[in-house]
């Protein structure tokens, strides 16, 4: 249980709402920020706004998936309240108080350093992108049939990467009768994607492998699917790129060429945020009690 742990809930989307569950479920002390607008009542949850919250109290701060922006903003679907999270906010909380954040990036990496606090991101975590990647998978067919005029089954489909997202989208298509290759560098990657029945290819053939085409999901966050790349697919293809945030296509020449590429981060919030939501939600959950337990032995 969570009982006398205090968790500062700080925006969020649809997914926030079944962390709230589980938090307020396993008895701890929740305040919410960036909530204001949100119809649904949580007994046991107070609302307040950001300068509200009584940080030197608060055992643990729970951001969005995407944590802030560059500016340090955090996303509030439920609020007017610009809500920005500094480097004095949590030097006001508890030693041991634990940033979680979906993904991070320099701005709040150099706070979270700065303040002396740990910052924890839960997307790194194998179990979480393990989990979310069958609801991105769904996601993902979901626009393909939305943007195609053509079945999935016996089309051609190229899945760029053999990740965690990757797996599961290659093993999927292929089951609904896709002709599925995977691109990929590392020779036990490649090796993994014959054992799975489908066709391994080198990512230094990419603009070869192209050429025929209809379906093309990039789950490798770089620059991958160049112009080069582009160029060589037919233009009824469609681009599903799932890289986090800017993806790994040049949309800008994939837009020239009129191929419709669509970058998709965060599908899982978007397709299933209950589901998604309850993915975070036991993981954090877990986390908090092993910490508290922690803190529980080294004042016993």
């Amino acid at each position: 249980m969570l009982t006398d742990v205090h968790v500062a809930v700080i925006g969020g989307d649809a997914r926030q709402l079944e962390v709230i569950r589980k938090l307020i479920e396993f008895d701890a002390k929740v305040s919410l920020v960036g909530f204001d607008q949100l119809d649904h009542g949580f007994t046991g949850a107070t609302k307040y706004q950001l300068h509200e919250v009584a940080f030197e109290d608060v055992d643990a701060i729970v951001l969005p998936v995407p944590g802030t922006n560059l500016e340090g903003q955090v996303e509030t679907i439920f609020s007017n309240e610009k809500v920005i999270l500094t480097e004095d906010i949590l030097k006001e909380t508890k030693e041991h108080c634990k940033i979680y954040s979906g993904i991070s990036n320099d701005y709040l990496n150099a706070i979270t350093k700065s303040a002396g606090r740990e910052l924890v991101q839960l997307f790194e975590r194998d179990d979480i992108a393990i989990y979310n990647s069958i609801p991105t998978v769904e996601g993902a067919i979901m626009l393909v049939i939305q943007h195609t005029d053509f079945t999935i089954h016996n089309s051609n489909v190229a899945v760029l990467g053999l990740g965690r997202v990757g797996m599961s989208v290659a093993r999927s298509f292929g089951v609904l009768g896709a002709k599925v290759k995977v691109g990929a560098r590392r020779s036990e990657h490649l090796a993994r994607v014959s054992e799975m029945g489908l066709t391994p290819f080198h990512l230094s053939n990419l603009e070869t492998e192209m050429s025929n085409v209809d379906i093309c999901i990039n789950t490798i966050p770089y620059p991958v699917l160049t112009a080069g790349a582009i160029s060589k697919m037919p233009s009824h293809s469609l681009i599903i790129d799932l890289a986090s945030k800017p993806g790994g296509t040049d949309f800008r020449y994939a837009e020239k060429r009129g191929i419709k590429a669509m970058l998709t981060p965060g599908l899982p919030g978007i397709v299933a945020p209950k589901t998604a939501g309850k993915i975070v939600a036991n993981v954090l959950s877990q986390l908090l009690m092993e910490d508290a337990q922690k803190r529980g032995e080294s004042t016993s």
